[in-house]
This record gives structure tokens, sequence and C-alpha cells, in this order.
């Protein structure tokens, strides 16, 4: 539910909407097909956000119907989740159809105001500020997957997870408009954010986990989607940390192009991340780690690799004398639990192009062995000069 001065414009210069019980105050913000209103319940004073869909467009979209759709999958048990946002109340007007949810916190940190300066808490209003700090990280993303879980335990599928419809109320991470839920099924359609769509477009319950990584990516990093998996800025506070190490990982994994690669499902993926965040918690931060050679060192060479998407290798090293340490384009090479490669090791998953490498070794000096291109060298071997 994003927001948007656009919208508002466009709407405070037409007739104000009339429904039900409620007094619209004015438009907060978009979500699927409809806008959605700051609203005043006329009996109780209650503040809420109504979203409104037209039952007749111009380009003949059946918005109403595709929204309704969804709304009656959506049974209330299915909803009673702390994480889904919660619809109140349906209805329909000669115009519209509408319901009724709970009224996102003001982004300033009080509780919903009709004050003209209120604006929804969303994930992408705060993360606009920047990344999340560490344990902030840990419990949007799981209150997120928790939400999310829900529905995937009904064999249901978002396909439109993102910040913007990621809402706080009470301070608690909800996960809001519910325009695009359907069953899950291998037939579903390519719709979506494009943005947060998986490379084959395939939205069902793989996709909703493609997206909820980038999601968490983006709480981690401070960057957008469309810089996955960079770090930034944010590297060395990364490799710093043992918990957003963690959460990296998970958030690599989530987010591979394969979708065979992914967590089958928002449970599977916080099973993960809850499992990682007790083994960070156990285990000491070691600076010296950068977390960018992890998970199969799908990271280190850069955004680029990423976009190109070259094939992944397994390569083999070896140094004279034994117990290197590995770098790889001036970043550690580390194992997916956390602990650097030594040589003689064998590393796969790398991606097949040029790399610069450098094996470390304590009293000895570095030994660079320049660029090496791992689409044709497979095996790299490292000789120490001998003493004189």
């Amino acid at each position: 539910m994003a927001d948007s001065n656009a919208s508002r414009s466009m709407s405070d210069n037409r007739m104000r909407p009339e429904i039900p019980d409620y007094h619209l105050i004015r438009p907060i913000g978009q979500g699927g097909f409809g806008e959605v209103w700051l609203a005043s319940n006329r009996a109780t004073g209650h503040l809420r956000a109504v979203k409104l869909v037209p039952l007749r467009r111009p380009d003949a979209i059946d918005a109403a119907g595709r929204e309704l759709a969804s709304l009656v999958r959506l049974e209330p048990r299915l909803m009673q989740h702390p994480n889904l946002v919660p619809i109140l109340h349906v209805g329909r007007t000669a115009e519209e159809l509408f319901y009724v949810m709970e009224a996102a916190d003001d982004v300033c940190g009080g509780p919903a105001s009709a004050d003209p300066g209120y604006r929804p808490a969303t994930l992408e209003s705060r993360l606009a500020e920047g990344p999340l700090p560490p344990d902030q990280c840990e419990i949007c993303a799981r209150q997120l997957l928790e939400g999310l879980g829900r529905l995937h335990e009904a064999g249901m599928v978002h396909r439109d997870v993102k910040p913007a419809n990621c809402l706080f109320i009470e301070g608690n991470l909800k996960l809001a408009d519910f325009s695009l839920v359907t069953e899950s099924s291998p037939l579903v359609s390519r719709v979506g954010t494009q943005s947060y769509m998986p490379p084959d477009g395939h939205m069902d319950l793989r996709g909703d986990i493609y997206a909820a990584g980038l999601v968490l990516y983006e709480m981690l990093s401070g960057l957008p989607a469309d810089s996955f998996p960079r770090l930034g800025d944010r590297a060395e506070e990364v490799a710093r940390s043992s918990l957003l190490c963690a959460l990296t990982r998970v958030a690599l994994r989530a987010g591979q192009p394969d979708p065979r690669e992914r967590f089958q499902d928002a449970p599977q993926m916080l099973g993960e991340l809850l499992s990682c965040h007790g083994a960070a918690a156990a285990r000491p931060a070691r600076s010296r780690w950068p977390i960018l050679a992890s998970v199969g060192a799908m990271i280190v060479a850069g955004a680029g690799w990423w976009a190109t998407r070259p094939p992944l290798v397994r390569v083999n090293f070896i140094s004279y004398p034994f117990d290197a340490t590995i770098y790889l384009d001036g970043n550690l090479l580390v194992a997916a639990n956390g602990e650097a490669f030594a040589t003689p090791c064998t590393v796969d998953g790398l991606p097949a192009q040029p790399h610069e490498v450098v094996f470390k070794q304590e009293p000895l000096d570095d030994l660079g062995l320049g660029q090496i291109d791992f689409a044709r060298s497979r095996q790299i071997v490292g000789h120490w000069p001998s003493e004189p």
C-alpha cells in the first residue's frame, strides 16, 4: 500500500466518495487497482484504512471482481494472525467495492492520526532512511515470514510481497494488500510488481519466497531490490555482525534465480532464519570475514555477476605450503557455515569468469596469482618461493 502524492492530488480534486458508517478523510495510498483512504467510524470515531475499488473502470478491467474473489478466499479464520492486516468489513455501494482495515501507525512512530501530516508507516518508508539495525532486520523478517507462512500453509500465494505492502501497526510488521492472493497452482499468472518477480516470472510459493528474499536484502543493505546482491556501504558492517551474516545467507538462498535452489515456502524459510539466528547468537562475529563469499561465493563477483548470471563451476585450490586462506577479488572465501576455506580445498558454485586470486598465510607475504579465468582454469596452484 504505497503512499502517493499524485493519488492524493487526484482524489482531492474529485467528489469525496460516500460509504456507509465511515467519514472518508483523505487518500493515503494505492493498493492494487484501488485507492486507500484514511477514515473515521461515524459512531465510534475510530480511525481505519478503507480501500475503495471502482465497480466500473474505463479500461474494462474487472478490478472489483478480482479483489472480491481474493477477499472470498481470505476467510476470517485465515486472517486472524498477528502479522496479517485484518479485514474488518467488506461492503459495496453503487459505485465501489470497499473494505475496512486497521490503520497503520504514523510514519513518525505514533498511532494513526487525522492530523494532515499523518502518513502510514510502511517498511518502504522506514527503508527510505537507510538499512535497519541487525536486531530490527531479524524481527521484521521473522514477522513478514510468519504472516506469509500463514498464507502458504493455507495453500495461498500473495504475489505482491514488497516493502510498500508491509505495514507497521502498534509497532508490529503486518503483511497487507491481498488483491492478488490466489490458490497456489502451477498455472498462476505473471502478476505483481516487476522488481520483486523472479526471473522466470512464476508467481507460485517460491515466487513469494524470491520477493521475501529481496525484501530481507533491502532491510539489511539499505539498497533497492534491483541492486541485489551487492551490499554497498554496509558490507563491512555485515562482515562484523554474525546476525547480519546469517540473514544475508537466508536472503541469498531465497533470491536464487533457479526456483529449485530457493526455500520451498515461507515456513521453511522462517525455520532457516530462526536456525541461523540461533547459530549466529552462539558464535562471535569475526571482523576479518567479508560475508560476500558465503553461500557458494555467489556475491564475490559483485552485481554484474547477478545481472549476467555466468555458469557456476567447481574449483580446486592448492598452495605450497598448505593451510592458506583464499581471497577472490579482495574478499575472503568463506563457506556457508562461516568458516574460511583453507588450502587444499574444493569450492563449488563459483562464477565462471575472471577473478583476482590471492593466497594468504602468516607469517608469509601475500601470494598474488593475478587474474585467473575460472571458465578456463579449474585448478589453482600457488607456490611460495623457497627460502634461500
